[in-house]
């Protein structure tokens, strides 16, 4: 088993759809940090994503070294007190996937940029404190805490993205919000989506998917 599809969309783009889409169409899935209960290496199990994709790229030089057990991974970043690890913004580690594993499919989940800001706001601190405490990779510390400096970030990642992989057929990026995404997936992946919707989401004012 290996990694068939990483996403470098951004939080709140829908990325915990996208993973429970895919753990529905039977893939195992790791969505943010790998899960005691469901992660089937052990030795991982409780770590995050981020950390385990830069102990690979820093370490073997390949991402992926240690997440062989695993099918997608669907949230790459983490952003808390201690941690600051975006993957899906590094070029380096982007290439280093590229160059390594000539297989793997790349997606970005995407939602037009202000509305992804504006959802940032709403979920618990990310828009008040972590992102303008954060020195996230294109958005140092200090910047963030608008909704104007959170949607430029935004669409500067997925510009990012596009001038990265630009013509190359193994990347995908789609609109959360397009009745044709779950199609474009399946045909991109190479597989069946039984289910399609809105995970996670934000119900005390709009959504979060």
């Amino acid at each position: 088993m290996t990694v068939r599809v990483i996403n470098l969309g951004l939080p709140k783009t829908g990325t915990t759809t996208l993973g429970v889409a895919l753990d529905r169409a039977g893939l195992t899935v790791g969505d943010f940090k790998l899960r005691r209960g469901s992660c089937p290496d052990k030795a991982i199990a409780g770590s995050f994503v981020a950390r385990q994709l830069y102990d690979g790229y820093f370490g073997s030089g390949d991402p992926l070294q240690t997440l062989g057990a695993l099918d997608a991974l669907t949230e790459v970043s983490v952003l808390n007190r201690s941690l600051c690890l975006w993957p899906q913004t590094d070029f380096g580690l982007i290439e280093a996937l590229r160059a390594r594993h000539p297989d793997l499919r790349f997606v970005a989940s995407w939602r037009a940029p202000d509305d992804v800001a504006h959802s940032m706001l709403r979920w618990s601190d990310l828009g008040t404190d972590r992102l303008p405490a954060g020195n996230v990779p294109g958005l140092p510390r200090g910047y963030g805490d608008t909704r104007l400096q959170r949607a430029q970030w935004i669409a500067q990642h997925y510009a990012f993205l596009n001038r990265v992989f630009g013509t190359d057929p193994r990347f995908l990026q789609y609109d959360t919000a397009d009745p044709d995404a779950p199609r474009l997936l399946e045909a991109h992946l190479g597989l069946s989506l039984p289910w399609w919707g809105k995970a996670n989401e934000n119900r005390s004012t709009a959504g979060r998917v």
